[in-house]
């Protein structure tokens, strides 16, 4: 039974999410917001193997060195016995001196190729970066577009609608000349009130 459930649900859920995937396909920002998700997904992949390539280089690097630094070694070394006269001892170190270059010619070849890959690595990581501005500046461009359709059709909606529209304006206006009617009363009321008092205060003064 419980099995039936979790079915039903994942089916449930399955079509609800297409549903959503379905309705996103319709907008250009979704589509474009999650292909840049995944860019940056990738990019941060991209960087940890460019950081890893780093690391190979500097371990190519230094058993280079140090395999070159003994094969310098024991060629002195060799040299040295060759000249004490220890033929067998100038012998040993000749061949080590030889095991050891070969080794250190080994590794120089493949710590050039990894600068060199990681020389192109770096370029192409570059123009990816470039190329993710670029849509998050194209996310941007369709954001606003998408803004202002928004805005148009908003506005659209309410001119859509002209008598209610005139209706409400003439109302508007109505209701403006009324205030302005009503001020002017006001100022008119106040300089009558005005005038009374002068001429009521001059008529006691001179009685």
């Amino acid at each position: 039974m419980e099995n039936i459930f979790t079915r039903i649900k994942q089916a449930v859920a399955a079509d609800f999410h297409e549903i959503l995937d379905k309705k996103e396909e319709k907008n250009p920002t979704v589509q474009l917001s999650q292909y840049i998700r995944q860019c940056e997904q990738q990019a941060k992949k991209i960087r940890e193997l460019i950081e890893k390539q780093y690391q190979l280089k500097h371990d190519f690097t230094k058993e280079y060195h140090a395999a070159q630094a003994m094969a310098d070694k024991r060629e002195r070394q060799a040299k040295l016995a060759a000249e004490q006269g220890e033929a067998e001892l100038a012998e040993q170190a000749q061949n080590e001196r030889e095991q050891y270059q070969e080794r250190a010619d080994k590794i120089k070849t493949m710590m050039e190729k990894a600068s060199t890959d990681l020389q192109e690595l770096e370029k192409k990581y570059v123009q990816m970066k470039h190329k993710l501005k670029d849509l998050y500046v194209k996310k941007m461009e369709f954001a606003e577009r998408e803004n202002v359709a928004k805005a148009h059709r908003s506005m659209n909606e309410i001119l859509k609608h002209k008598p209610e529209f005139e209706f409400a304006t003439n109302k508007f206006n109505d209701l403006e000349g009324y205030i302005d009617r009503l001020e002017r009363k006001v100022d008119a009321d106040y300089r009558k009130m005005t005038l009374d008092a002068k001429l009521a205060e001059l008529e006691k003064k001179s009685s």
